[in-house]
């Protein structure tokens, strides 16, 4: 297998950092087309509760995790990323055809839960291809410009949403001329992929499930425990775009504020891979919980657009920290068998996504600032115990 060290780099990277990135980012402007009005579509145009919302985003995010150890196990045991990735990545795509035959809420609810089990089946093999084509010293750095070319595309995609939308009018017709338009980066994503030469791990063909389970690192399993608090306060990012429409935001600007929690993402990204880099990994998770902590308590009590803004901006850097700096943690802890541990991690959190949607529509039927208040509680914890369990250090 080629190092880092041996490949051509550019820009200090692997060049499979930058062609996976390109697939991330043509699959992210096709998906977040979509994402970025599924929401208010879901609830104005279906006319779903927004309840029945937090229950559907609940269950993709469990659909999400529930193949995440199986594809990261399967990896690890043949030894092999690309096959697994290119499965993922093609499952998304067909999903997609579920829009242009439906509208109905049921038929909504089936497409937003089995696409997300094409992204839970390839991520883990993918994120073991990213840490195997980094060495430590530039794995933040790698993550997070991997996550900045993913989430362009996120920029890009509500972008392109929000034109339709001006030309259009926001229509039922012009929701599903908006799904046909996304269809086609779906496929040219899985043709790049198909082009990129694998990158093998090391075959642990003996393992079953629950022995890998088993030899995984004890800092991986502490570390487990600080990110299950943790998810119990990441409820759906849907419930932030219904709180910008609470205070005035209509369904074209809402576009535009995805767009700006995306931009915010993108810049940050490869600057907090750097720090992570330089400073320890473990500071920049802390980070992140914090500024979880206090982006909740600021949108329980904003009550202004501009307000709305700022914390959109702050979310969009958290996220670059859960995103990309999580998984280079995990591959700095877990040496052996990095594809199951992510694995681990997004079915353990994904899990926990279910009930913390539930709970977050609960809340908010009863008054939508109880959700954000819980959520930061909730993220204080977590940071408690990850300063007390200290899963970067070995014991």
């Amino acid at each position: 297998m080629m190092s880092p060290e041996q490949a051509d780099n550019k820009f200090g990277l692997h060049p499979d950092v930058l062609k996976l990135g390109l697939v991330s980012f043509l699959t992210d402007l096709s998906s977040e087309m979509i994402f970025s009005v599924f929401a208010i579509f879901f609830t104005t145009i279906a006319g779903a509760s927004a309840a029945l919302l937090g229950m559907i985003e609940g269950f993709a995010d469990l659909s999400a995790s529930s193949l995440n150890y199986l594809a990261g196990w399967l990896s690890d045991r043949t030894g092999k990323r690309k096959v697994f990735a290119l499965a993922g990545y093609g499952f998304s795509t067909l999903a997609k055809i579920i829009l242009l035959i439906t509208s109905s809420v049921v038929g909504l609810g089936i497409f937003r839960v089995i696409e997300r089990l094409g992204k839970g089946f390839r991520g883990p093999p993918r994120d073991a291809w990213l840490s195997a084509v980094s060495d430590k010293d530039t794995r933040g750095y790698s993550f997070g410009v991997h996550k900045a070319l993913d989430k362009s595309g996120a920029v890009l995609g509500p972008l392109v949403a929000y034109g339709l939308l001006s030309w259009l009018g926001d229509g039922a017709s012009t929701f599903q001329i908006l799904f046909w338009v996304a269809l086609i980066p779906a496929l040219l994503g899985i043709v790049v992929l198909s082009l990129i030469k694998d990158q093998p791990g090391v075959q642990h063909p003996r393992e079953n499930m629950f022995e890998t389970w088993k030899i995984l690192s004890p800092e991986f399993k502490r570390y487990l425990v600080a990110a299950g608090i943790f998810s119990l306060a990441y409820f759906s990012f849907g419930f932030l775009l219904l709180r910008a429409h609470s205070v005035g935001f209509s369904v074209k600007n809402i576009v535009l504020l995805y767009a700006l929690f995306n931009i915010a993402f993108v810049v940050a990204s490869p600057l907090i891979g750097k720090l992570g880099d330089s400073f320890g990994r473990a500071r920049i998770i802390m980070l992140g919980y914090l500024i979880y902590l206090l982006m909740s308590l600021g949108f329980a009590f904003a009550t202004t657009q501009w307000q709305v803004i700022v914390l959109f901006i702050i979310y969009g850097v958290f996220y670059a920290i859960d995103e990309a700096q999580s998984k280079a943690f995990i591959a700095d802890i877990e040496l052996e068998r990095r594809a199951s541990a992510i694995g681990v991690y997004n079915f353990v959190t994904g899990l926990i996504y279910l009930p913390a949607s539930l709970i977050a529509g609960a809340l908010w039927l009863m008054h939508p600032s109880s959700a954000f208040l819980v959520a930061a509680c909730l993220a204080f914890t977590a940071l408690t115990v990850f300063v007390f369990l200290r899963p970067d250090q070995k014991r």
